[in-house]
């Protein structure tokens, strides 16, 4: 009776001792891995510009129809260019499929793990909000 008593014990101050294993969530953020793929993100160029060139493959091949508009224009040169690309994250299920089917590597899919919103409008990225300055996109592309 008094061993297992002494083994329940001794395995408390054990655990007392030891270091957390716990992170401190808003502070300490928890690193994703490699293949952790987030919401889509239009990469931009070296110059600054977009690499889409508005061929509608990725809103083609989304088996959710989370990418709702993409409306081509042409350049001067007779490049193309998207003037408004909107995706509904709430209805994206995060399968990457709009990035194997991107022939430019214009649409990836970052890191961001927290979408969580009150107001669902506020998950209906447009084209502005799809290029970010300080990408997350993670580093050690898989595909």
């Amino acid at each position: 009776m008094i061993i297992p008593l002494l083994k329940g014990l001794a395995t408390t101050l054990k655990h007392c001792f030891s270091k957390p294993i716990t992170l401190q969530y808003p502070e300490v953020k928890r690193p994703v891995y490699p293949r952790f793929r987030g919401h889509p993100e239009l990469v931009i160029n070296d110059d600054g510009s977009r690499r889409c060139v508005a061929c509608t493959l990725c809103k083609v091949v989304c088996p959710s129809k989370a990418i709702k508009v993409i409306e081509p224009a042409e350049g001067e040169h007779h490049e193309k260019y998207p003037v408004q690309f909107i995706i509904d994250l709430t209805r994206c299920i995060f399968c990457g499929f709009c990035q194997e089917a991107c022939p430019k590597g214009a649409i990836k899919l970052n890191n961001l793990y927290e979408l969580a919103q009150y107001d669902k409008s506020i998950l209906v990225y447009d084209i502005n909000k799809l290029t970010q300055e300080t990408s997350q996109i993670r580093m050690p592309d898989w595909l």
